[in-house]
């Protein structure tokens, strides 16, 4: 079991920048390959970002390319989601989510943190 609680969100300007972390409880982080998804108001969640396990490899959506960079903490059991030059288009609740070798979706879910972003 995993248990993840994302932290960082809030009100930025446009151009603004925000850090959201994603602490992971139990000794097995290392074993899951991470993610971050958003859903904003009205829409289905959507994929943003995610990272291999070892932290070589990461994939990023065509919005987000660019602005964000995902990275992890091996050590920390954290998993980070560093958003420049964001757009209002970027508001939405960021969730993080945990992916073990042997399944093809993801396993664990946080709960979210609100980003706002305003014009």
């Amino acid at each position: 079991q995993v248990q993840l609680v994302e932290s960082g969100g809030g009100l930025v300007q446009a151009g603004g920048s925000l850090r959201l972390s994603c602490a992971a409880s139990g000794r097995t982080f290392a074993r899951y390959a991470m993610g971050w998804f958003r859903q904003a108001p009205g829409k289905e969640r959507e994929f943003v970002a995610a990272i291999s396990r070892s932290g070589g490899s990461t994939s990023y959506a065509d919005s987000v390319q660019g602005r964000f960079t995902i990275s992890r903490d091996n050590a920390k059991n954290t998993v980070y989601l560093q958003m420049n030059s964001l757009k209002p288009e970027d508001t939405a609740v960021y969730s993080c989510a945990a992916k073990s070798v042997r399944n093809a979706g993801y396993d664990y879910w946080g709960q979210g943190t609100q980003v706002t972003v305003s014009s």
